[in-house]
């Protein structure tokens, strides 16, 4: 396979991801949830997760909405990914502030590597 169709492989691959997400959440849970922490320093994970519909979700489909947020598809949400996990959600999130990035990385960071991985994020979501 040659370099430019394996890039347009994976852009198909993260709309497909993409779509579903929408179809996992309802609109109106996301947005509920980006308006309660809406304000800088706000962010709680855990309310987060509850407000937006993931928690309800299977581990198979967190799994997905997590392939939708990893935007470089690297297998893992780095700390600047993390910083634009809102955005994930909706164009109309907001950039967590450095405090509620590192925070949200403290909780899931379960082996210390400076990431999240799937199974991390998976347990994160479903604590």
């Amino acid at each position: 396979m040659r370099a430019i169709e394996s890039v347009l492989l994976a852009a198909a691959l993260i709309v497909a991801v993409k779509m579903a997400m929408k179809n996992l959440l309802k609109e109106d849970d996301i947005k509920k949830a980006l308006d309660q922490f809406k304000a800088a320093d706000s962010f709680d994970h855990k309310k987060f997760f509850d407000v937006v519909g993931l928690k309800a979700l299977s581990a198979e489909n967190v799994k997905l909405v997590f392939k939708a947020l990893d935007v470089d598809a690297s297998g893992f949400i780095e700390e600047e990914e993390l910083k634009f996990v809102l955005k994930g959600f909706s164009a109309d999130g907001r950039d967590l502030t450095d405090k509620e990035t590192k925070a949200f990385l403290t909780a899931a960071d379960k082996d210390g590597d400076g990431k999240i991985g799937i199974d991390e994020f998976e347990a994160l979501v479903h604590e």
